[in-house]
């Protein structure tokens, strides 16, 4: 799929990496957000750009977002990789991680913890609809919005790689479907049940809740499960403060979370942001998004983000970086 493009942020270029195409490394293929180079010995380089994506297309770049969402994802890796394999090899820049190319699993994993989200998949969507029976659960009547459930659950869907639509899975469907073999999906359950346990654990001393996020799994090719992706980053999972969750449960109001949206409801309320140009968005808004990572960040990690201003522009310090895979 063709991304659409539309105006980049104004400030500092020089401190911006919108892009990362570099011609010396092999087998290219930009995604959303993140550059891959698939080099000829079965590792993968993996660029966060800074870009930030939404509505299907590219709206602009957010400074910093692309070494917060990979520092964060270090952060998590080496928290858990005792409790199961991840991708990771190396890290020679502070927005690139090089890992094991893996083939990515059709099955995407989400665990919840509470009874939230707006997607037409989440539980609470399906909930309100009147659902009780989805993903091969069994959930009581009388749960209210943001409510914790009696146990984290797994919620898989169908993983669209051709830009389709994920569509809910049960257990069942997903061994009758033959998308995993029984042993697989034992072993995904187990690993992200175990994941996400680790995560609200680590999350509750730094005062968050981390109340659902989703996992991508892979297989190398001894048909070993590997963890990919990013794992507990502020765009893969969703975070509320915990101070003042049972004030806000109480009174019906949303949990207080990290609002990473400014831009995206900012486009939203003055276009259609699916067809329409994308009109230029106030430096000052992008400013504020690019605060929220690096405050997530540091209250996701307990460490204060560092930027790395090193090199006359961010993708110059890259390109220093990655020589030695040239």
């Amino acid at each position: 799929m063709k991304m659409k493009t539309s105006p980049a942020y104004q400030g500092d270029p020089v401190r911006v990496l919108s892009e990362a195409f570099i011609p010396e490394l092999p087998n290219h293929y930009q995604g959303k957000v993140r550059e891959n180079y698939d080099l000829p010995d079965g590792r993968r380089i993996i660029i966060a750009t800074d870009r930030l994506s939404a509505f299907d297309r590219i709206l602009t770049s957010i400074p910093d977002k692309g070494q917060v969402l990979t520092q964060t994802a270090r952060y998590w890796f080496d928290a858990t990789r005792d409790i199961c394999p991840n991708h990771v090899l190396a890290y020679p820049d502070p927005n690139v991680v090089v890992g094991k190319r893996l083939d990515i699993l059709p099955v995407e994993i989400v665990v919840r913890g509470y009874l939230a989200g707006t997607t037409g998949t989440s539980l609470l969507t399906l909930y309100k609809q009147g659902r009780r029976d989805m993903y091969g659960l069994d959930l009581p009547d009388g749960l209210r919005d943001n409510e914790v459930l009696p146990a984290p659950v797994i919620t898989p869907t169908s993983k669209a790689f051709d830009g389709g639509h994920d569509e809910p899975l049960t257990p069942a469907e997903i061994i009758e479907q033959k998308l995993l073999t029984q042993s697989q999906w034992e072993t995904l359950s187990r690993y992200a049940l175990a994941l996400f346990k680790r995560g609200q654990d680590l999350a509750a001393r730094q005062g968050l809740i981390l109340a659902d996020t989703k996992y991508e799994f892979g297989v190398d090719g001894d048909g070993t499960i590997i963890l990919a992706d990013e794992i507990h980053t502020p765009d893969s999972s969703r975070y509320w403060m915990a101070a003042t969750y049972n004030e806000r449960f109480t009174t019906g109001g949303r949990p207080e979370s990290f609002d990473k949206d400014f831009v995206r409801s900012w486009v939203a309320e003055r276009c259609d942001p699916y067809k329409d140009e994308i009109p230029e968005i106030p430096a000052s808004l992008i400013e504020a998004t690019a605060d929220v990572y690096r405050t997530a960040y540091e209250k996701i990690t307990g460490q204060a983000f560092q930027p790395d201003r090193s090199g006359a522009t961010i993708l110059d310090r890259i390109r220093q970086n990655l020589q030695p895979y040239f």
